[in-house]
């Protein structure tokens, strides 16, 4: 069987802890030093040797937890607090990289949308090309305090707000600039052709937005769409919008539905069912033989925090301490975890389940321990159901990536699982075949949409072809 290359993500955090927590404890582990560019530029350059096809960086804009209530065992824990901003750092990478794509997350409410198309658009321009996008709504409400709300909106309210953001972005990126607008006539004393430049006359529910854009087209004009919802709601703004959805599922069977489930959906938005790429979370402990692979596993286990994948899943009590491990699962209050919760206690029918229970099934979930062959069996088992690409998670920054590049990529290349060499162009054009987005996309409907685009005087817009 001829297999197509699967896509390979390193995904971090510009923080300290970020999915495995405690391991920053370790000797070997760098991502206490998250604060110095050189450590990002070190792993950029060891993930582009390698031929991942992206850097993948999560964010949040507040702790975890209710907001009214203790963030002390983040803060001790380093738990993706502090953290740093991932958009920022994009900049030092591209100019240190060439073929990797680099993607980072922001949120709708943390960046009003012109604003935040310029920075893509420069960024774009920075890198040739090489930026995605990680579309989130948020899910702390102290990060939505912190940009002067009194909590996160309904969820549902979340993704109609999302919707309108990117409808601003589509209108900005796609159609502020038609393609040939930018001249450089030197003798003709003309830098751009004003016939060619348009304001958009976005008025919204939360924004109005005149336009121009001020940054010319870029090599892809809209970065490429990622976006990580796996809820209804998420899953169809994700088959409206995204090019690339990330997933955790804890199981092929649970991947294989979802992946099912966001295609035909993309269908019905008159999309194609695989516009869209599906990337796993993956962690991975490799050796060269498995009791080697065992061996290492156990070093990983002897560093766990319990106490920091139960903060992470938010098991406090009502003033934010943290349920202590040895606390049977009947006994705790909370209305942020109750899916993980259940599926503890289905689980565990001997004895009465413990928060240390459900810890240790996030420490372990989306674990493959093994050798290099194994590794690549089971990723081929993915790739069976659906599975795109892997975002790979880390235990200890640089190792973890070191490992996988050394290891595991010289199998899946000699199975036809992942790429040798970059293909040229844009990370759209690498993932993707083309540029720009397909014209099914929703932005494409505004590409020469306000070439006539006026106001009356009314205030009316008149002209725009949408």
């Amino acid at each position: 069987m001829t297999r197509k290359p699967l896509r390979f993500n390193a995904f971090v955090m510009n923080t300290n802890s970020h999915i495995h927590h405690g391991q920053w404890q370790r000797p070997e582990a760098q991502q206490t030093e998250f604060t110095d560019v050189n450590t990002w530029i070190n792993v950029a350059r060891l993930v582009e040797d390698a031929k991942f096809d992206a850097m993948f960086f999560a964010d949040v804009v507040g702790h975890y937890g209710d907001a009214d209530s203790s963030y002390e065992e983040y803060v001790k824990q380093g738990l993706q607090i502090p953290s740093n901003d991932p958009t920022v750092l994009l900049g030092a990478l591209a100019v240190v990289t060439e073929h990797i794509g680099l993607a980072t997350t922001s949120n709708v409410f943390q960046s009003h949308p012109f604003q935040f198309a310029r920075q893509m658009a420069t960024l774009d321009h920075m890198s040739n090309g090489r930026i995605a996008w990680n579309i989130v709504t948020g899910t702390q409400d102290n990060g939505a305090r912190n940009f002067g709300l009194p909590q996160l909106t309904d969820h549902a309210e979340r993704y109609a707000w999302a919707d309108e953001y990117v409808d601003v972005l589509y209108k900005l990126l796609e159609g502020s600039w038609d393609d040939d607008a930018i001249l450089k006539d030197r003798e003709g004393f003309r830098y751009s052709d004003y016939s060619k430049v348009h304001k958009i006359y976005h008025e919204g529910q939360r924004y109005q937005v005149e336009g121009p854009l001020l940054s010319a087209p870029s090599p892809q004009r809209t970065p490429v769409l990622y976006q990580a919802g796996s809820s209804a709601s998420g899953r169809d703004f994700a088959a409206r919008n995204a090019e690339a959805t990330f997933i955790i599922a804890p199981s092929i069977r649970t991947a294989e539905g979802l992946i099912k489930d966001t295609r035909e959906r993309a269908v019905r938005h008159g999309r194609d069912a695989h516009d869209i790429a599906f990337f796993q979370g993956m962690s991975f402990v490799i050796g060269s033989t498995e009791e080697e692979a065992r061996a290492k596993e156990k070093i990983i286990d002897e560093n766990v925090s319990l106490e920091g994948y139960a903060a992470h899943a938010a098991v406090v009590d009502r003033d934010g301490r943290v349920y202590p491990p040895e606390t049977p699962l009947s006994e705790v209050e909370t209305n942020t975890v109750r899916g993980f919760l259940e599926l503890a206690k289905k689980e565990i029918t001997d004895r009465e389940p413990l928060v240390a229970d459900l810890a240790w099934n996030r420490a372990k979930a989306n674990r493959v321990v093994g050798t290099p062959e194994q590794i690549a069996d089971e990723l081929e088992r993915w790739q069976d159901i659906g599975v795109d690409g892997i975002n790979v998670m880390n235990w200890v920054i640089p190792d973890s990536f070191q490992d996988f590049a050394d290891h595991v990529m010289p199998v899946l290349r000699d199975r036809g699982l992942a790429q040798s060499e970059y293909a040229p162009g844009t990370l759209r054009k690498k993932l993707f075949g083309h540029d720009r987005l397909p014209d099914t996309h929703p932005a494409a409907k505004y590409r020469g949409a306000f070439a006539n685009s006026e106001r009356d005087p009314q205030g009316q817009l008149t002209g725009a072809s949408i």
